[in-house]
């Protein structure tokens, strides 16, 4: 099933399920059933593969911006939307957790893209304490199976 009719699917029974709810029934039973989760195909990462941050380390001291390089072994980087098996490319997380592992890793101030294939960036970070972590998309900006990511480093931007 495509993705649009799946979403519209999915909608349309959220708005089918508001409408019929009941005043006069318990909240409990209101949420009791939850709907089916949408999960993407995932694209297998290579057995052993690894991304790790090569600059900075972890508890650096360094002044903003600040100068990131990404670290691969056991898989190849390669620009979005190229379907090279046993490749990917690099998303930086700063400051938050890993998304959800089975969609599309989101882009925007806290979640960065380098699906030109970029190996190494500069970002612009506020003094202050900030936590970084890599985690590799394939074609679609989907994480693999397993997931590729690195250890969360913690920096100090002076």
């Amino acid at each position: 099933m495509n993705k649009p009719l799946v979403l519209t699917l999915a909608l349309l029974s959220v708005l089918a399920a508001c409408s019929d709810q009941n005043s006069e029934e318990p909240l409990a039973q209101n949420t009791a059933q939850a709907e089916p989760r949408v999960e993407l195909p995932r694209t297998p990462s290579a057995e052993g593969a690894r991304i790790f941050f090569i600059s900075p380390t972890d508890g650096e001291t360094v002044s903003s911006p600040v100068s990131v390089e990404f670290g691969i072994a056991g898989m190849t980087v390669a620009p979005a939307g190229d379907m090279t098996p046993q490749s990917g490319h690099h998303h930086l997380l700063i400051d938050t957790g890993l998304p959800d592992l089975g969609l599309p890793i989101p882009k925007d101030a806290n979640h960065v893209h380098f699906g030109d294939g970029s190996t190494s960036t500069e970002i612009s970070l506020e003094p202050g304490e900030h936590t970084l972590q890599m985690l590799l998309g394939d074609h679609l900006h989907i994480p693999h199976e397993p997931p590729l990511t690195s250890d969360q480093i913690t920096v100090i931007v002076e």
